[in-house]
């Protein structure tokens, strides 16, 4: 994992968070949840999945798109399991929920539980007072063995768009381990057709607010000059 843990200035969605949030803040983002990079299709994002008591399970590699951190699917899907790069003998897989680690760190946290990686660490910047994992996808993560690390805690499941009735079918396994659970559905009340298409999630959504940081870049953009007067003058953006 520590190799890893570092080489940021290549990895493109390290690039787009910065640009979003400042380069310290995505910093202790993806350190906070074991985010790395590979040198794999130019630096893509690595997702380690380490278990609730520390264990490192394997490392989910996904190759993201600088400018909308969209995962790139052109012409092949950019993902990848570092178990499988690695070629490991007898490997047997068994994943736990990103994120899993931090259960052990944060006792008395809500949990909110998304289905993308990406997702929770967006979401991780806009909402900590909650505690962010993933199941990695729509169907992923979703037994009674994996989620028994959630027994005890309050739970909220965010799905994407179009994984509303999947997730509520999934409810069940949740039900007799959490001391509470529920379905959020307020994507799918505020969601447009295009949104609905798009299969937009919580992240989409917290994103489209613009930022302090999101104005200055533009205004840097319309004119060069101001980023040599910041870094001349050492200024330092006052976030909201």
């Amino acid at each position: 994992l520590s190799p890893s843990m570092g080489c940021y200035n290549i990895n493109p969605l390290f690039a787009f968070f910065s640009s979003k949030f400042g380069e310290e803040e995505t910093k202790r983002i993806f350190q906070l949840y074991n985010v790395g990079t590979s040198k794999r299709w130019g630096g893509a994002t690595v997702f380690w999945r380490t278990d609730i008591n520390g264990n490192l399970r394997t490392g989910k590699v996904m190759g993201y798109d600088p400018k909308s951190s969209y995962r790139i699917k052109k012409p092949f899907d950019h993902v990848n399991w570092v178990h499988s790069m690695l070629k490991l003998p007898d490997f047997n897989m068994k994943l736990c929920l990103f994120g899993e680690h931090l259960l052990s760190v944060h006792l008395d946290k809500e949990v909110m539980l998304v289905e993308a990686e990406k997702t929770a660490l967006i979401a991780t910047h806009f909402m900590p007072h909650y505690l962010w994992l993933a199941t990695g996808g729509l169907r992923i993560c979703f037994d009674a063995e994996t989620m028994s690390v959630l027994r005890g805690r309050k739970v909220v499941l965010f799905p994407d768009l179009g994984g509303y009735d999947e997730w509520t079918k999934r409810m069940d396994v949740l039900r007799t381990i959490c001391s509470e659970v529920s379905l959020s559905g307020l994507l799918e009340s505020i969601a447009t057709e295009e949104q609905r298409k798009r299969d937009y999630d919580i992240a989409d959504f917290l994103l489209m607010e613009e930022t302090n940081r999101d104005i200055l870049n533009r205004m840097i953009e319309r004119n060069p000059a101001l980023q040599l007067l910041i870094d001349a003058l050492q200024l330092e953006l006052v976030e909201d």
